[in-house]
Order: C-alpha cells, then structure tokens, then sequence
C-alpha cells in the first residue's frame, strides 16, 4: 500500500497549487515561540506583579477572582501598556529574538518554515491558512524572494484580491501580534468576521488542504468552517506528532482525512519539499530536457540521411505528450469550474507540451520539405484528441488547447522565417472533428474562441480586464520559446499579430461558400 506521504507527495506535484497549509502553533514551537494563550497567561503574571501580589500558579483562576471576567488581550495590554508604542514594544519580546536567542536560532525561521516558503516560491502551494500571531513565514518567504498578500483582520479580507489573482496568500486567522485585535481568549475564539468566514469558506471549498500542529481543540471558529464545507474534491492530509485530540479526531473523520505521522513539522515539510522536487527533476530529466531535445533535432535537420531519426524523436515525444493530455490526468467531469483549477489545469497542459511545442518550433524555423509532413502528422495527433465522455463542455472544448499552444508557437516561429508554405500546410490540415464526419481544416477547429470563451481565461491572475484573454495568455506563454529565434520584443508581436491575421483569414476562408457554376 503507498505511504500517505508518497501519496501527499504526488498529490502536490501533479495538482500544483490545488493544497492550502495550515500550520497551526506546532509548526512555531520549535522556533521558541510562545501561543497565544500562553502570552495571555504571561501578562497576567505581569498584572498581579503590578497589584504586588504573588506571583499565582494559576494565572486565568486569579484574573477571574479579582475581576469577574474572563481574561481578554486587548484589556490586558491596555492596563500593562498605555501607549501603541509601548505595547508593540511589549510585544516583541515574545515574538522577535534578543542578541542572546538568535545566537541560539530561537524565534527566527525553522527548517520547517524555509521548506513551506520553498513550495511557495515554487508554486505548489499558493495559499496558507495558519492560527499564528508571529511572523516567521513572512520571514522565510522573504528569504526565498516571495511577497505574499497578507491578510490579518476582517477588513483585509473585504478588501482583498481574489485567491486565484495572487501568486501567495497568508491568511492569519488570528491576527497578527502587532495588531491588537488578535484573538486568543475562548470567548473571542467561538466565532469570525463575516468577511473572515466568507474568505474562510472559500479556501476550505475551493483548496485542498494540509494540516500541521494545529490541534483543533479552542479554535471552534475554524472549527465550526471545517464543518460546514461540504467540499471533498481534493483529499485532505492531517499531520500527526502526538495522539489526535477527540476534535481533531472528530474533524478528520468528517473530511475523510488521511493522517500522516511525523516526528514534528522541522522534519516534515522538508521531507515533503524534497519528495516534490525529486518528482519535478525525474519528469525534467526523463524525458530528456527540452534544450538537449532541440539541439539534438537541429543536428539531425543537417541532412537527407537523418529523415528516420528526426521522425522517431518527434513521434515519440507526440505519443507521450498524447498519452498525457487525454489519460486520466485530465477529466471533464465531476471537477468544478473554479478559477484555481483553471489555471492549474493550463500551467499542467503547457508544462507536459513543452518539449513537444520546442521541437515543433524549432521543425518551424529550421525544417526542409521533407520534414514537412512529420510537422503536420505531429499536430494532427495533439489536435485529434480522443473522444471524451459527457461532462463539462468547457473542460471537453479545452482539449483543444495544447494544439492551439502548438499552432501558435510553430506558426509564429513559421512566420518570422519567413517559412510560410509550412505555416499555409498547417493552418489547411484536414482535421476530423467527430466520428463519420468530414474532416475541418486547423483554421476552423483550432482558434481560441472555440478552445475557451472569453469569460472563462478572464477569471485567470491578470485577465480580469482583456479584451481578448486567451490571445494575450498565448503571447505571454510563448514569449519564453520564441525569444532565442526573435529577441526583439517589437519584432516578436509584429509575428505574432501578423499569425492572428493570417489565421483570421484562413478561417474566413473554410466558411466561404463555393462558388456556384455558371449556366449558360
């Protein structure tokens, strides 16, 4: 049976950005990070120092015996520190390192946090949720060069961007330690902001999820999210470092949880980070990179004598690329139309063409007449994909759109070689749309509005406001390849608007009606 971490493993690889983290206060612990509650418990120590009373061995009983009232943070903090100033002051003690801690590592970055903020950087994961007040992730994903959008209070959920449009998000339940308004009493525990709640919703519907050092136990707020979403798309894994509480217990069997155990969270996400990154190097290496690809390809276009080998290596990487896009990798039912998985599901279909789409480019620019119909059987195959059963019709008309990131990037390529019987050979290629029906030409099958409708690239990260979305996606994501054959970035768009003009004009020219004979 595979282990639940090979399993979580494959899962974050494949399904890039789909998990959400949420650390809970085991993950800062070993950083010498005090929780909330026991920075509460603390500050009623210094209250009762303050009255000259002895120091009490049970802080909350005391509070409540001379007050009445349950402990609060923001009232504490106010009766131990008049000032703004003097409370932040107050508060960086427990959260920020004195000379004699940081020579001892203490409340800086653990191994844990530097892991999380390398699947960040890499874009695994786009989305933490976390019940901690400190700023160690902030830290480390500075570290790795990551700004994320961070949200610590109701008014930062109201008015932040959607999930989809921020590369990183750091969603911090409880606030933030230099905002006052942090909750850590029971009482301030039981329940969220709407605003908080609604952003809440949305991630624990939308992501999957990864849980760490959080025991489920005070927080009822998060407790009660977790109960009330209803989403089972993605499974969701459960870190164990000591016997679950009975919540815990409890949440894991309601969200059909697979546990993980672990010695603590220092070993587990670089464990986890290095299994991912072994993944990405395998399908890096094998097979063999897009670069070491093309420079083979260039030395076989040399001659006549390597017709064969030219033929194998373009089929066989055409037959892996197909096996891929129209598996199992890529359903049209039983998954939502949600932005993340929009974009989750583009970066997968560009990352598994990008060999395929270099060779083809490369065919495009340098290939001769006799490599002409290995460029067109190439495309045929991507741009016939295999039948699909009943599902979502925009996931079913987005098979389409590896063939139209191949017919873009060879005919941009064709273009600025000034290669234009490739690109005619291409753009006319008799393509069958559907069983016992006569075959369409590419410039009527293969265009961006019948691959994906506006509406549905503009909920995108950027798109929001184009015009012409998947256009602009295209140029975007083909800028890379294209820019050793045409570095000039002016050049590079005259290429691409003169392809789009050409491909209007083909497609103009498969509805024309044939011309009816003369009589006499």
């Amino acid at each position: 049976m595979i282990e639940p971490m090979v399993s979580l493993a494959f899962s974050a690889y494949s399904g890039k950005g789909v998990y959400a983290l949420l650390l809970g206060s085991g993950v800062s612990r070993a950083a010498g990070i005090p929780t909330g509650w026991e920075i509460v418990l603390d500050l009623i120590k210094k209250l009762a120092l303050l009255h000259e009373e002895d120091c009490p061995a049970d802080p909350e009983a005391w509070f409540k015996a001379k007050y009445e009232r349950e402990p609060d943070y923001s009232d504490l903090l106010a009766a131990l520190a008049k000032s703004p100033a003097e409370r932040t002051q107050m508060l960086r003690a427990y959260f920020e390192p004195d000379e004699q801690e940081r020579e001892q590592g203490l409340k800086l970055p653990t191994p844990a946090h530097r892991a999380v903020a390398e699947l960040l950087a890499k874009g695994f994961v786009r989305v933490i949720l976390t019940t901690n007040f400190d700023r160690l992730i902030e830290k480390a994903l500075a570290e790795a060069g990551v700004e994320p959008a961070v949200i610590s209070s109701a008014d930062a959920a109201e008015g932040a961007l959607p999930l989809t449009h921020a590369p990183c998000t750091l969603i911090k339940l409880h606030g933030d330690y230099l905002d006052t308004r942090i909750k850590n009493t029971q009482a301030e525990l039981e329940s969220y902001e709407p605003p908080m709640n609604s952003l809440l919703d949305r991630v624990l519907d939308d992501y999957g999820l990864i849980v760490c050092g959080w025991s489920a136990e005070w927080d009822a707020a998060l407790r009660s999210a977790m109960e009330r979403s209803r989403s089972r798309r993605f499974t969701a894994y459960w870190t164990e470092k000591d016997p679950l509480t009975e919540a815990a217990t409890r949440l894991v069997s309601l969200r059909q949880a697979c546990v993980i155990k672990i010695d603590d969270a220092s070993s587990f996400f670089p464990q986890l980070l290095d299994k991912v990154l072994a993944l990405e190097a395998m399908d890096a290496q094998h097979p063999r990179s897009a670069q070491v690809a093309v420079a083979q390809l260039k030395r076989y276009l040399e001659g006549p004598e390597h017709l064969i080998r030219v033929t194998d290596l373009v089929e066989s990487e055409t037959e892996r690329v197909y096996a891929g896009l129209f598996g199992d990798r890529f359903p049209v039912q039983g998954v939502p139309l949600s932005s993340a998985e929009r974009a989750r599901r583009l970066e997968a279909y560009e990352s598994l063409l990008e060999k395929l789409r270099d060779l083809m480019i490369c065919l495009a620019r340098w290939g001769k007449e006799e490599h002409r119909h290995i460029l067109q059987k190439a495309f045929r195959r991507i741009a016939t994909p295999s039948l699909a059963p009943a599902g979502f019709t925009a996931w079913i008309n987005l098979r389409l759109y590896p063939a139209l990131v191949l017919l873009y990037g060879t005919g941009v390529s064709a273009i600025a070689a000034e290669q234009f019987g490739k690109l005619a050979a291409l753009l006319m290629l008799p393509l069958r749309s559907k069983r016992d029906e006569a075959p369409l030409e590419t410039a009527r099958m293969v265009i961006p509005l019948k691959v994906a409708q506006p509406d549905f690239v503009q909920r995108l990260p950027g798109m929001d406001r184009r015009y012409t979305p998947l256009s602009d996606h295209l140029w975007e994501v083909l800028r890379a390849p294209l820019r050793a054959q045409i570095p000039d970035d002016r050049d590079y768009e005259d290429a691409f608007d003169w392809f789009e003009y050409l491909l209007a004009l083909a497609w103009i020219s498969t509805r024309a009606p044939s011309p009816k004979p003369r009589t006499a």
